[in-house]
């Protein structure tokens, strides 16, 4: 069997001129009102709203790839989010899955200021992001929007709480939207990643002034090591607590062994790079006047920082 030659293009979050002009590089052409290349076919890791100024744009770009079949996608936390943040808890007027709070809100007002005027759109628009799959594993390669976590992955399988293709239900956004849920927390690692606490007494400031005593990690490091190689961002906690030995048995880790794994969601910056022979992040910041990013994915077991394609 013939593996399939994937263009595996990274989080865009309303970026559809960066999107458009991305995927002529790669020579894929608008056909029948979506693009495609005779040749390959694109995989896209989730993250399409919020944050950018052409929301409908990129949505309208990436909804007749992949309903058309020129394209795949996996779900992004943002549009689970959003499919949160506009269903009602049942039997309540005015609660929602996600609530209205004012950092909610401005979290997601991209997305309101465009969709909401336009009620038959903004339907269609949720109604796609229930055809995301939380993750693919397909012939040679994994995607995910943030981190393959091998439990989490094995729980929500045999919970048949997904549909066979690994789609949300109703049913499951609601679990997932609950807090300490087996669903929430299998929704919080592959979409989010995964947090490592730090010693007893042990805490870093984030950016909004929260004191946080777990960092998320590289969750992908497979060895013994210290807390500055796993600690995502890198940066955050002081030289001496850098220092602190971190065990390879309390890391998840992704074996070299392994199928080559992409995902997005963690603002890396500067030139794309591959992270491990077979690990590769494609998030490079675009809603940060980043970059986006596209691998070029030919079926090989060992990736190369060549087969990057970027614009910016």
């Amino acid at each position: 069997m013939t593996t399939q030659n994937f263009d595996i293009i990274g989080d865009i979050h309303g970026h559809a001129d960066l999107l458009r002009e991305l995927l002529e590089k790669l020579d894929y052409r608008l056909v029948n009102g979506a693009y495609q290349n005779p040749d390959r076919k694109v995989v896209f890791i989730g993250d399409f709203i919020d944050r950018g100024p052409q929301q409908r744009e990129v949505l309208q770009t990436v909804m007749p790839m992949v309903q058309q079949g020129t394209a795949l996608a996996v779900m992004g936390n943002h549009e689970f989010n959003a499919l949160a943040f506009h269903t009602k808890h049942q039997g309540y007027e005015d609660r929602w899955l996600r609530s209205r709070s004012n950092k909610h809100i401005q979290q997601h007002i991209r997305f309101l200021d465009e969709y909401l005027p336009l009620k038959e759109e903004l339907c269609e628009a949720l109604e796609f992001f229930y055809t995301l799959p939380l993750w693919l594993d397909l012939d040679g390669i994994r995607i995910v929007h943030a981190c393959w976590e091998p439990a989490h992955v094995r729980y929500l399988e045999g919970s048949k709480l997904l549909t066979p293709d690994r789609l949300m239900t109703q049913e499951f956004l609601v679990k997932a939207s609950k807090n300490g849920s087996p669903e929430n927390d299998a929704i919080e690692a592959l979409l989010k990643g995964v947090e490592y606490e730090l010693p007893s007494g042990i805490f870093f400031t984030d950016k909004d002034g929260h004191n946080r005593t777990a960092v998320r990690t590289k969750w992908w490091v497979d060895e013994d090591t210290t807390l500055e190689n796993i600690v995502l961002p890198s940066g955050i906690l002081d030289d001496e607590t850098n220092k602190l030995p971190v065990r390879s048995s309390d890391l998840i880790g992704y074996a070299s062994s392994e199928k080559p794994v992409f995902f997005g969601h963690y603002w890396f910056q500067g030139i794309p790079k591959i992270v491990t022979s077979n690990v590769a992040c494609m998030d490079y910041s675009v809603a940060k006047n980043g970059k986006l990013v596209a691998y070029r994915w030919s079926g090989e077991q060992t990736l190369s920082d060549e087969n990057f394609v970027y614009v910016s």
